[in-house]
């Protein structure tokens, strides 16, 4: 009997690889636009046409959508698929993206911040730095067999950021007491390294079983896993 192309050849991604892939692709086509808006200098006559473009574009995403309370149905909880995450979601256009890897214990993050992200004039505002050591932390205490939620993130400013530049983040776990795990962090420039920027230390609590229920029980039954 002949093969089915589609139903179990390889080489045909699942509707699910295809919606990833086609939430990516909106994803990165937003931030691209979110970039070009914060740095256009277009005349009136065209940010009038764009704008109606976009508003077209709504209309096509605003007919079926999620609460807070469901999972997006890319995601897999249970394997950390966060396709919308705004620190590392490739589907999100808050995201810079920040790319993370695991290098032994040290957590390293790669990433360019553009123009949307710009506090004090060429540099990054200073909650986006927070934002992504926040997460490196957050991967770290993961990384090394603790998972906890940030109960106190300290950050210290040494240096502005620059935006438009290549930065490096790394993060590591450096102490576990029971429950909570405390981590550190840095942003470096990926042409200077060993000169931090911004250095921040957290605090994380793994929940016990009452914590988590409580806080996340809609989602978990709407299903933790993409159909």
């Amino acid at each position: 009997m002949r093969a089915v192309k589609g139903r179990d050849d390889p080489a045909v991604p699942s509707p699910l690889e295809r919606r990833r892939r086609a939430v990516s692709e909106l994803g990165d086509a937003l931030r691209t636009l979110v970039e070009l808006a914060s740095s256009t200098e277009a005349p009136v006559e065209e940010l009038d046409r764009a704008t109606q473009v976009v508003r077209e574009a709504t209309a096509l995403l605003g007919g079926r959508l999620r609460d807070r309370s469901t999972p997006p149905s890319t995601d897999d909880l249970l394997d950390g698929v966060r396709m919308y995450n705004p620190v590392t979601g490739t589907g999100s256009a808050l995201a810079p993206p920040l790319r993370i890897e695991q290098s032994g214990d040290v957590t390293v993050g790669t990433c360019t911040l553009g123009l949307a992200f710009e506090g004090p004039p060429s540099y990054a505002h200073g909650g986006v730095s927070a934002l992504l050591l926040d997460q490196m932390l957050g991967y770290a205490v993961s990384a090394s067999g603790h998972p906890g939620m940030t109960v106190r993130l300290e950050t210290s400013y040494r240096a502005p950021v620059p935006l438009q530049t290549p930065l490096r983040l790394t993060a590591e776990a450096t102490a576990v007491d029971g429950r909570r795990v405390t981590a550190t962090g840095t942003i470096a420039t990926a042409a200077e390294p060993d000169t931090v920027l911004v250095a921040a230390t957290g605090t994380f609590v793994a929940l016990n079983a009452d914590q988590a229920r409580r806080l996340f029980s809609a989602v978990w039954e709407s299903g933790s896993r993409a159909g």
